[in-house]
C-alpha cells in the first residue's frame, strides 16, 4: 500500500483530501504543521508528500527544501495562492508539480497517481552508460556521476538529462523533454520544464549562468554540449 503525506494546517481540507486518497486506497498520515511534516517524514517516509506553501512555523517552502535534500519523493505544492513567482519557487525548491487552491478532487488524484506513476516506472533499460566529457549516466543502475561523484537527480532530471543525453547533441524539442521527463502526463507549462532544467544545471554545471552541458536552442528546447 503506497503511503502519502499531507502536511496541511487546514483540518477540513487535510481531512477531505486523507478520506478520498483512502478511498482510492493508500494510506495516509496527516502533519497540521511544518515540524510535524518534516519529523512524519525523517520517521516514517512516504511514496508522495502532499504539502501546502502556508504552514505555520516552517513554512512549505522550507519543508519541501528539506525533504528534497535527502529524498527524490514526488512532492506536489498545494496554496491558495497563484502567482508565477510562488510556483517558479515552489519548483525552484524542488517540487514535482504545483496546484492552487481551490482544486477539482478528481483533477488533484489524476495528478497524485501521475506522479506515483512515474516514481514507480524505474523501468530496466538495457546496461548501458552515457559520457560526456565529466558527465557520466549508467542507464542500467539509473546514476550519474561528475568527475567520478554521484550526482543526487530526482526523477524527472534525470529523466531530463537522459533524454539530452540519448539525443547525442541534436537539439531537443521542449515537447519532447515535457513527453519524456513526465512520460506523457504533463499538466503545467513550458516555464515548468525550465526551472526543473535550471535545477538541472546548478547540480551538472561549473557555472549554471554559462551552461556548458545544457544550452538553450531559442524557439526549440535544449541540447547536451556547447
Amino acid at each position: 500500500m503506497q503511503r502519502i503525506l499531507i502536511i496541511e494546517d487546514e483540518s477540513p481540507m487535510a481531512e477531505a483530501l486523507s478520506f478520498s486518497l483512502e478511498k482510492e486506497g493508500y494510506a495516509v498520515e496527516i502533519a497540521a504543521d511544518g515540524k510535524a511534516g518534516i519529523e512524519a517524514f525523517e520517521q516514517r517516509g512516504a511514496d508522495l508528500v502532499l504539502l501546502d506553501l502556508m504552514l505555520p512555523g516552517v513554512d512549505g517552502l522550507e519543508v519541501c527544501r528539506r525533504i528534497r535534500s535527502s529524498s527524490a519523493v514526488p512532492i506536489i505544492m498545494l496554496t491558495a495562492r497563484d502567482t508565477d513567482i510562488d510556483e517558479v519557487v515552489g519548483l525552484e525548491m524542488g517540487a514535482d508539480d504545483y496546484v492552487t487552491k481551490p482544486f477539482n478532487t478528481r483533477k488533484l488524484m489524476a495528478r497524485i497517481k501521475a506522479a506515483l506513476r512515474r516514481s514507480d516506472s524505474a523501468v530496466k533499460k538495457p546496461a548501458e552508460k552515457l559520457v560526456l566529457d565529466r558527465l557520466a549516466m549508467d542507464r542500467d543502475r539509473h546514476e550519474v556521476f561528475l568527475d567520478g561523484q554521484p550526482v543526487h537527480l530526482t526523477p524527472i532530471e534525470y529523466r531530463i538529462l537522459e533524454t539530452l543525453m540519448v539525443a547525442g547533441g541534436n537539439a531537443v524539442t521542449r515537447e519532447k523533454l515535457l513527453e519524456a521527463a513526465w512520460q506523457g502526463e504533463f499538466f503545467g507549462s513550458y516555464k515548468t520544464l525550465d526551472v526543473h532544467v535550471r535545477r538541472l544545471r546548478r547540480k551538472i554545471e561549473d557555472d549554471p549562468a554559462n551552461p556548458s552541458y545544457i544550452t538553450t536552442v531559442r524557439g526549440v528546447g535544449y541540447r547536451l554540449g556547447g
